[in-house]
């Protein structure tokens, strides 16, 4: 963060966290607008939408830009990053946000609609095991209404192509590298800044006693899974339709049609 950025400028804390991740995503934007694309196809412009493991709103943020008439639910068990989300959206009342852990079963009971238009997700589900997984998409199957669109856009490798997935890992290495060296921050070093921060110092100590401190090492304890894996597990779960519309070499987003 900058010396400009105060304790309540939580547009600024959004736009540090977009900087953050897309130094791991540099399509992120582009899985953002695609995402949006196959909403308003499949559902229209103005959809009330999920944004599950929400982190601090940035699919939340992207759609109520794109759709005046959207409505969003955000639902995230991190408190670090739920206080950004609800700071960044305080004047906004198409967004709510909710807090709630996605692996316990009644997380669904806490929503405000019973249905969605649009269930969404980035770059968050591989924190869970595929059983998990596998239970997660059973349940969101339930909160997608008849004709509304499931979409989770997240790291997905595919096994058959086992070069083109080192080549692409050793390049994106590199590019990571190059830009630390202008000065990006990673994962830890935003963490830390965060709990260096007034406004945000008790959340990130809360968030740090949930997941852990990241400084002391990965706490993810997810499997990658292939597009595929995922396709079919929105069909056993209930999707009438289910496949892959845009991909990289390493990530892909998956669509399910109910």
């Amino acid at each position: 963060m900058t010396d400009t950025v105060t304790v309540t400028d939580w547009q600024a804390w959004q736009r540090s966290w977009d900087r953050q991740q897309e130094w791991y995503l540099p399509d992120r934007e582009e899985r953002f607008r695609a995402m949006l694309d196959a909403v308003e196809a499949v559902v229209g412009p103005e959809p009330r939408i999920l944004d599950l493991a929400c982190g601090t709103g940035s699919i939340s943020d992207r759609a109520l830009r794109r759709f005046p008439g959207a409505t969003s639910t955000g639902v995230d068990l991190d408190p670090a990053l739920l206080t950004i989300a609800r700071g960044h959206f305080a004047a906004d009342g198409r967004a709510a946000f909710v807090t709630a852990d996605l692996r316990d079963p009644a997380w669904p009971e806490r929503l405000p609609h019973r249905t969605y238009d649009a269930v969404l997700t980035a770059t968050a589900l591989h924190w869970l095991r595929s059983d998990e997984l596998r239970v997660l998409y059973g349940q969101v199957a339930g909160l997608v209404r008849d004709g509304g669109v499931f979409l989770n856009a997240d790291h997905m490798p595919d096994p058959a192509t086992p070069r083109l997935n080192a080549a692409d890992h050793a390049y994106q290495k590199e590019r990571q590298a190059r830009a630390r060296a202008e000065g990006i921050q990673d994962w830890v070093d935003w963490w830390q800044t965060a709990a260096g921060d007034a406004a945000l110092a008790g959340p990130v100590a809360e968030r740090f006693a949930i997941f852990g401190n990241p400084a002391d090492g990965d706490h993810a304890d997810g499997e990658a899974q292939s597009p595929a894996w995922h396709a079919d597990a929105l069909r056993e779960a209930g999707f009438g339709e289910a496949r892959t519309v845009w991909c990289s070499v390493s990530d892909a987003m998956v669509l399910g049609l109910k």
